[in-house]
């Protein structure tokens, strides 16, 4: 460099000023976003076991709940005030009876605490039906859960956050029932946050509740809302999608090229000005690329969550990058917000006083649901039983239970005696059972249904009561697969007719079983499924049974 004094005043000025410049202001912009999915109104903490990347010792922790959730949320507000939470559906349903008791109006209220600001509806926001969906989001007491609702508080506002349904379409009016989309505002970038739930959703929720909705194909649901957002303006373009994959990958791998179920032809699908997907549903953690777009999901429950970075350009509003992390939000890794600690705990404690009143011993210590590669597990043959006792006054013969539809181990307490919290966590959906004729040909049909194509199992066997049992060989092509029914010993006859119980959610076709919605003579008992099956374990006791001995005979036959 030529010495100062060497060049003209004018120019040594110029030069030492330019020496001392500032560098130009970035042409982008970062923008904060958490993410959370599945949270089926789990408020408390529960244990967690997972692996992570380059570690493959499997590690347990105690992760989530609303108080450890807001804790890392304020942690990452301080770094940031712009971020935004937002949510991929099942936010609600299929909850822990601390919530469900009260309709989920506490996790509703949490989630406001929380600042989540949109999520898109889930399958689980449909199972009491549309009108309970809109009451959860506008708020009011008429509900199909009279006895849940509003009774935690006398009155129920309505949730703090948008629910988004891009795809959810009303068949008279062919609007959406919600918005599809929300426009927020970060940084002065402008950001659609689209939501859409799997077009599925009416094989998994029961149908009466969901009379005149249309659930469409979800990207060229999405697809064809560009036009409209570019028009306002809007270049940043988020999906939330109800809707999952899996992937052999950990939680925390960046980026991810194996991702595979049903979310990725959809991912395919959407506009190449989506870079960012926020999923759902498969309760699976990943951080995944899929034709150029980062596909993201943070388990479940609450035990972990996305934190995801945008780099948008401020001239364009496109999206220039994208960084991503999943972070498991361990109790005792942040600190408890005192706000919802204290929500969490007066909620506990008034919710105990129901929930911990005893309802009967069992034989042993816990009954689970998992089937241990079998094709029954003891509880599926316990709620199975139990249905069909309920069902018997209008007199059934076969009582079937969907796996899925039992969500919780039966746990006992001291004294191997159950709680009502402890059953309630089991059937969680207030399902009425519904008792109805099918011909054994119908039968027959139902259980054939059980497998699609030439894939095994997809959706978990049906649970059968005592008495009915069959068999079924794999070798088989589809529709040969069933063989030897018999009802207490005696063959079923394609001809003649049988009294069938079920819960409403199974009665009305759900679980993609429809053999059911064509039962004839159909009752609607208006039993409960949680009472018919704490009236059958107290009739157990009473009559020194009490459940959980060891099964006697398989029902299922699986022939090798």
């Amino acid at each position: 460099m030529k010495n100062l004094h060497s060049l003209p005043l004018a120019a040594a000025v110029a030069l030492a000023l330019a020496g001392c410049a500032t560098p130009p202001p970035s042409p982008n912009t970062e923008i904060n976003l958490v993410a959370l999915n599945d949270l089926h109104g789990n408020l408390e903490a529960t244990k967690f076991t997972y692996t992570s990347t380059g570690d493959t010792t499997p590690r347990t922790v105690m992760a989530g709940g609303i108080d450890t959730v807001a804790g890392a949320l304020q942690q990452w507000r301080a770094e940031d005030r712009d971020l935004l939470l937002v949510g991929a559906g099942d936010m609600v349903g299929a909850s822990p009876a601390l919530s469900a008791m009260w309709a989920d109006e506490p996790t509703l209220t949490a989630l406001g605490m929380l600042g989540l600001t949109v999520t898109s509806v889930g399958n689980h926001e449909f199972d009491q039906g549309r009108n309970e969906l809109l009451r959860q989001q506008k708020g009011g007491c008429h509900s199909p859960r009279p006895e849940k609702a509003c009774q935690y508080e006398l009155r129920y506002g309505g949730a703090q956050f948008g629910y988004l349904a891009a795809n959810v379409i009303d068949a008279s009016t062919r609007k959406t029932i919600l918005p599809a989309y929300r426009v927020l505002e970060a940084k002065g970038v402008k950001i659609a946050f689209i939501g859409t739930v799997l077009k599925e959703t009416a094989e998994v929720v029961a149908a009466s509740g969901i009379a005149g909705l249309q659930f469409v194909d979800e990207a060229d649901a999405v697809n064809r809302l560009l036009p409209e957002l570019r028009a306002q303006g809007v270049n940043t373009f988020v999906v939330l999608i109800h809707q999952g994959g899996r992937t052999a990958s950990d939680y925390d791998r960046q980026y991810c090229d194996d991702l595979e179920g049903d979310i990725v032809p959809v991912v395919k699908r959407f506009d190449p000005a989506i870079k960012l997907v926020i999923s759902g549903h498969s309760h699976k953690g990943y951080l995944c690329k899929v034709d150029g777009k980062l596909v993201t999901q943070a388990q479940m429950g609450g035990h972990m969550m996305s934190r995801i970075k945008l780099v948008v350009d401020k001239a364009t509003g496109g999206v220039v990058d994208i960084n991503a992390r999943n972070v498991v939000i361990e109790q005792g890794t942040f600190p408890a917000e005192p706000k919802a600690a204290a929500y969490l705990a007066a909620l506990r404690e008034r919710s105990n006083r129901e929930l911990n009143k005893p309802v009967a011993k069992l034989a042993v210590p816990l009954v689970t649901r998992e089937r241990d590669g079998k094709d029954e597990s003891p509880l599926g043959n316990l709620v199975a039983d139990a249905t069909l006792a309920g069902g018997r006054p209008f007199g059934a013969q076969i009582a079937f239970m969907n796996t899925g539809g039992i969500r919780q181990n039966l746990e006992a307490g001291a004294g191997n005696v159950t709680s009502k919290g402890q059953v309630q966590a089991v059937l969680p959906f207030g399902n009425t059972l519904v008792v109805m004729n099918l011909t054994g040909a119908q039968l027959r049909a139902l259980l054939e249904g059980q497998w699609v194509g030439d894939k095994v199992e997809t959706r978990g066997l049906l649970q059968v009561s005592e008495g009915f049992t069959y068999r079924y060989d794999l070798r088989q092509p589809q529709g040969k697969r069933v063989s030897g029914m018999l009802l207490n010993g005696r063959p079923v006859a394609d001809d003649a007719s049988y009294r069938i119980v079920a819960a409403s959610f199974l009665a009305d076709g759900g679980d993609a079983f429809p053999v059911f919605a064509q039962g004839t003579n159909r009752v609607q008992t208006g039993i409960r499924d949680v009472d018919a099956l704490v009236k059958y374990l107290q009739r157990r006791e009473q009559d020194l049974k009490p459940a959980g001995l060891v099964a006697g005979q398989p029902r299922i036959g699986h022939v090798q």
